[in-house]
């Protein structure tokens, strides 16, 4: 075989590991890509069917209870306008209370309950996570130009 077609083979061999390598890293990225949503967008029916992702806002003042367990924790997420009920099992952040931003990832089961994986709270009085502040003022908006 002339070394012509050698490199050529070499050549269209590494193209394909180089395809395949790319194809199993862009499947992994997409696998583990979570998208944040507002209570709003998951009672308008907007979240991915099955697959995790976060919801954010504002834990509703009165909502939260536990469990006869000790770890499990029901409280609602509020963008001002809708909420959702959550259910975590595991310690809570030091930062989680009523009134106060958080972000909480997993998914919504059969009951439209959102079964949460992890709890994010905010960690001081001037943070939130972007995503989070946009949608609670555009709820807020939503909700002053429906009054």
């Amino acid at each position: 075989m002339k070394p012509r077609y050698k490199r050529f083979i070499l050549v269209v061999v590494a193209l394909a590991l180089l395809t395949l390598g790319a194809m199993f890293v862009l499947k992994a990225f997409r696998s583990n890509l979570v998208f944040f949503y507002t209570p709003t967008e998951v009672l308008a029916g907007q979240v991915p069917q099955g697959q995790a992702f976060r919801i954010g806002g504002m834990v509703l003042e009165g909502s939260v209870g536990r469990e006869e367990d000790g770890l499990t924790v029901r409280f609602e997420v509020t963008d001002t306008l809708e909420s959702v009920p959550v259910q975590y099992t595991g310690i809570l952040p030091d930062l989680f209370q009523e009134g106060k931003g958080v972000v909480a990832q997993g998914r919504m089961n059969a009951q439209a309950i959102f079964i949460a994986d992890q709890v994010l709270a905010k960690h001081d009085e001037n943070y939130m996570p972007p995503e989070a502040a946009e949608a609670l003022e555009r709820a807020r908006q939503i909700k002053m130009d429906n009054q």
